[in-house]
């Protein structure tokens, strides 16, 4: 197992989120790779939890992710929240990203949870599994 695919793919994944116009109509600049500190945006993206296992094989080091995408909102509804889910989801599965290092062999959406949480908020936590090599 290697670990070390790790920041290339969180990285491919937040920049293929903040570049995508579709998103940024919903969203604006509110995608984070951890949320700011101070006062948030109505509605946001960020990226969450990651667990990794291994998944090498004879020829090279690799692991499977399974990787939160969380889609936060204060809105009373979840509408909103969920138009951006979908757009994440669109964006993220079986998408082909190029890393920085490694390469990433498959990236599928695997399930998604949409919950009321204290203080108003609605979050929608998507988790997709990508599959890694590091050659």
């Amino acid at each position: 197992m290697s670990y070390a695919v790790s920041g290339a793919l969180q990285a491919a994944i937040y920049g293929i989120l903040k570049d995508d116009a579709t998103l940024a109509g919903l969203v604006g600049g509110a995608i984070y790779d951890a949320p700011p500190s101070g006062t948030l945006p109505e509605l946001y993206v960020t990226l969450g939890a990651e667990q990794v296992r291994a998944a090498s094989d004879g020829t090279a080091s690799g692991a499977w992710h399974d990787l939160t995408v969380a889609v936060v909102t204060g809105a009373s509804g979840f509408s909103a929240a969920k138009a951006v889910a979908a757009a994440v989801s669109d964006l993220l599965h079986e998408a082909d990203l190029g890393l920085s290092r490694g390469r990433l062999v498959s990236l599928r959406f695997r399930r998604a949870a949409a919950r009321r949480e204290s203080g108003g908020l609605r979050r929608i936590d998507m988790t997709f599994r990508a599959r890694v090599e590091d050659a």
